[in-house]
């Protein structure tokens, strides 16, 4: 019998995976009338359990019950920039609990908490979603379009990760020709069944196959499908990786902080998770507007108990459809989440999220770093602007221009500017990378 991989390595690592599988299909089982109730009481009894189990939401809330959920206040990330165990819920401590970084692609880094239930939850929706299109995470080979820790533990973490759950990893931080011949190579080599990656890098090796006049599946047969996440994904865009690919692309919107928010079905519905989150769209006085009118994507996870998700403002703007219903909430639009691509003078390509790992050498757990945004001047030149109670201390930007090193490319001139405020789009979102060439 073929080992489950997919629920071999949440195992390893203590997450209940069958039991919150089991969660899941009881929820879908609940029907369209009686949904919205389902709802309802879920959202309330995690305000509650945080009300009275977390001094720092208690605190945040300067109340301790509320008689409409409209009267939640909505949670910011500058809100969670501050030490981890101070957010922490009680009987909650590192052991027992789920730790991440968010990618600060939003300008606005924070370390998050997820008790290993809700976890385990958060993977067992995934694996859902993926069966939509044929995929199972615990037999399909992913050729996966990511970045990837260059220090030695955590690239041997990283790369045992990738082993356990059938995912085999392209490095993106360097997209030129060259690297790409050698994308080629390795799936003319292997059976891989999707590829998941971030959306501008996958968009580059689209260019790259089109301009080699050869189309992935026809080199790939193997192939069946392609998931795009973490930046925009435009129309002309998913035409030009569907034809360069071969297979249909599917739009996946996630937060590492909330797990899965959207993924599309076969249909290209965007159908939003009612299952373990409550999604909001709010108006700038965080009152909900009716479906088909732009507005803030607001998010609730309902079952995290180790640390509050309760009305937290992701960063996003987007539209849920006017055909969406409590159980089956459609996302019509998102706006926001596009990401430039940093052009060196030697030809190399690098994807904006890079920026992610080089400022994840010095995001720790103590709220000093508030927000940055990283531009490109020149073809060498970088600019980093940043919001901190304190300046970055010689050290700090010695790791920095480190990580730029090994992430991006030797020679680049990086100037450091401490700020009081950064500038912010209309929307009021920073864009954690800009290119200006």
């Amino acid at each position: 019998m073929p080992l489950n991989w997919f629920k071999l390595s949440l195992q390893l690592n203590k997450f209940p995976i069958n039991r919150a599988q089991k969660l899941l299909d009881k929820i879908r089982e609940i029907p369209e009338d009686n949904y919205e109730d389902y709802l309802e009481s879920k959202k309330f009894e995690i305000l509650d359990f945080h009300l009275k189990n977390n001094s720092f939401y208690r605190e945040f809330c300067e109340k301790d019950n509320f008689e409409k959920w409209e009267e939640v206040p909505v949670l910011q990330k500058a809100e969670l920039q501050q030490k981890l165990k101070t957010r922490l819920s009680k009987n909650f401590k590192k052991r027992n609990i789920y730790v991440g970084k968010t990618s600060g692609s939003s300008g606005e880094p924070f370390i998050f908490a997820k008790d290993r239930f809700c976890h385990a939850l958060s993977w067992a929706g995934f694996q859902d979603r993926y069966q939509w299109h044929g995929i199972d995470l615990n037999k399909s080979l992913q050729a996966r379009f990511y970045g990837i820790p260059l220090d030695l533990y955590g690239n041997l973490q990283e790369r045992f990760k990738d082993r356990i759950s059938l995912r085999r990893r392209f490095n993106i931080f360097d997209l030129s020709d060259g690297k790409m011949e050698i994308f080629l190579e390795r799936f003319q080599k292997s059976k891989f069944d999707y590829i998941n990656g971030y959306t501008s890098a996958i968009l580059l090796f689209a260019k790259f196959l089109k301009s080699r006049k050869l189309q992935l599946k026809e080199v790939c047969p193997s192939l069946k499908l392609c998931i795009v996440t973490s930046e925009r994904l435009f129309k002309e865009d998913r035409e030009l990786i569907e034809s360069a690919i071969g297979v249909p692309v599917i739009n996946e919107y996630g937060a590492s902080e909330v797990g899965l928010i959207a993924f599309e079905d076969e249909h290209k519905n965007w159908i939003v998770n009612s299952e373990d989150l409550y999604v909001e769209i709010l108006d700038e006085n965080n009152k909900p507007v009716p479906n088909g009118q732009e507005g803030r994507v607001v998010i609730t996870s309902l079952y995290n108990l180790a640390h509050p998700m309760i009305r937290y403002d992701i960063g996003d703007t987007g539209i849920l459809s006017e055909k969406s219903t409590p159980k089956t909430p459609v996302l019509q639009k998102l706006i926001g989440r596009t990401n430039d691509v940093a052009r060196l003078a030697n030809g190399k390509l690098v994807p904006g999220l890079t920026f992610y790992y080089v400022t994840k050498t010095i995001i720790e757990d103590n709220g000093n770093i508030k927000e940055f945004v990283v531009a490109q001047t020149e073809p060498d030149k970088f600019k980093i602007d940043y919001v901190s109670e304190k300046a970055f201390t010689e050290n700090q930007i010695e790791r920095i221009l480190r990580a730029i090193e090994k992430y991006v490319g030797k020679d680049l001139k990086v100037l450091f500017e401490r700020k009081e405020v950064l500038d912010r789009d209309k929307s009021g979102k920073l864009k954690q990378f800009t290119s200006r060439i």
